[in-house]
């Protein structure tokens, strides 16, 4: 059951406790995190957790509400005080794809206490004897399953938390789609629960059904012939669905190198294309952000398609020509340039928008863009290259090579926002 948003807290004030919570229950819980649940004035959990815990007298009980951050928000705006401490009721470890990181947001650091249990991470990898620290941990709870592609690699142990009973099946098709249907799949429902249980099997021989409370543990094998798909930037030009608007793949990888990905920052990936750029930025780490920018309405949808068969499903996409659809984004960390340089104001926008340390590289092939670039370079400095790409092709009977056009590349980083 859903409650309204406003419930009458104002707990910008008074902090929340945010309470780890086992599928054991209330049995599971530490003296500490019980004394924490016994004295709050009000919990609010889902309807699962809230029947895991006892009754207590005068104690409200709410509902999370839906949609999860709008509602949540409604609640930090309201203006009556409770009469004690508000506890929210979290999955084992707060912290790991949690309520308690989205909470620490809103509220600060400062307003918010965690009180953690064993996380179901932690119980799996028990199960499995999985070393941690050789496992890469992906959440579907509430995300697109598409995220799990970014993932996929011979060898590669993950484990997915699931959303629901249906996730596992879900999970099983996109392996067999992607080419990792021999991949070993064991779905571990319940754990830490007196109900808790293991099924084994081949992802593309999944039967159900499963525990709805479960987390999948995958050890990733792929079908012989499976293209691989490394986070390395510079993936192969058949791993994108183009129609010839393309940052080929020696000239991406050295865009990539320039713009210099980091966890936590924004690219503008501008007269994307094919968003090849976006994409690989946004590979290299689950938390590089980009917004990839495309005058052309076709070959936007086509990005969005690249993004998700790629594993990054949450890539921006933006439908307009630039630098006019530019001007409400959020300023970036590193801007791409792959077409348009030319344009007026285009590069003057990009470079005002860049604080210090931020990166822009600039990629053209006609003579006014190499001429607008050699000017830039005088102008702020940065490196000023040609590339030259020459490939191996038949030439009658025999074999020659066939250079590509050039590209010139210009990339800069600005020392100062002056």
């Amino acid at each position: 059951m859903d409650v309204a948003v406003d419930v009458g807290l104002d707990v910008k004030d008074v902090g929340v406790d945010v309470v780890g919570l086992g599928a054991d229950g209330w049995d599971g819980l530490s003296p500490h995190s019980r004394a924490v649940l016994t004295r709050a004035a009000v919990v609010i959990g889902g309807a699962r957790q809230l029947a895991l815990l006892p009754e207590q007298p005068g104690q409200r009980r709410l509902h999370l509400p839906t949609p999860l951050r709008a509602g949540l928000l409604d609640l930090l705006d309201s203006s009556d005080s409770p009469a004690g401490p508000v506890a929210v009721l979290a999955s084992g470890d707060p912290l790991l794809s949690g309520i308690g990181g989205t909470l620490v947001e809103l509220l600060g650091a400062a307003r918010v206490r965690i009180h953690p249990a064993v996380s179901s991470v932690s119980l799996a990898a028990a199960e499995m004897r999985w070393p941690l620290a050789g496992v890469d941990v992906v959440s579907l709870v509430g995300r697109d399953l598409a995220t799990l592609r970014r993932v996929l690699s011979p060898g590669r142990r993950v484990l997915a938390l699931s959303a629901d009973e249906r996730t596992p099946a879900a999970v099983a098709a996109l392996l067999t789609e992607a080419g990792f249907g021999p991949s070993r799949l064991t779905v571990l429902g319940d754990l830490g629960s007196p109900q808790q249980s293991r099924i084994d099997l081949i992802a593309s021989d999944f039967r159900g059904p499963v525990s709805r409370l479960n987390i999948l543990a995958i050890d990733c094998v792929a079908v012989p012939g499976t293209p691989p798909r490394p986070l390395v930037g510079g993936l192969p030009d058949d791993a994108f669905d183009h129609d010839g608007q393309l940052t080929k793949r020696d000239a991406r990888a050295s865009a990539l190198a320039r713009l210099a990905p980091a966890p936590g920052q924004l690219l503008w990936d501008v007269g994307a294309g094919a968003g090849s750029v976006a994409i690989e930025w946004s590979r290299v780490d689950p938390r590089c952000r980009a917004v990839a920018i495309e005058r052309d309405p076709a070959r936007a949808a086509r990005i969005g398609g690249n993004a998700a068969a790629l594993g990054v499903p949450g890539l921006v996409v933006v439908t307009g020509a630039a630098p006019a659809a530019l001007a409400d984004l959020p300023a970036p960390d590193a801007v791409f340039v792959g077409g348009g340089a030319t344009v007026p104001g285009l590069l003057d926008s990009c470079w005002a928008v860049l604080g210090s340390g931020g990166r822009l590289v600039v990629h053209g092939v006609t003579l006014e863009t190499e001429r607008l670039l050699v000017d830039w370079h005088a102008r702020v400095g940065g490196e000023l290259i040609r590339l030259s790409v020459e490939r191996v092709e038949p030439l009658g009977s025999f074999r020659g090579w066939a250079p590509a056009r050039p590209i010139v590349q210009w990339a800069v980083t600005k020392e100062s926002t002056g």
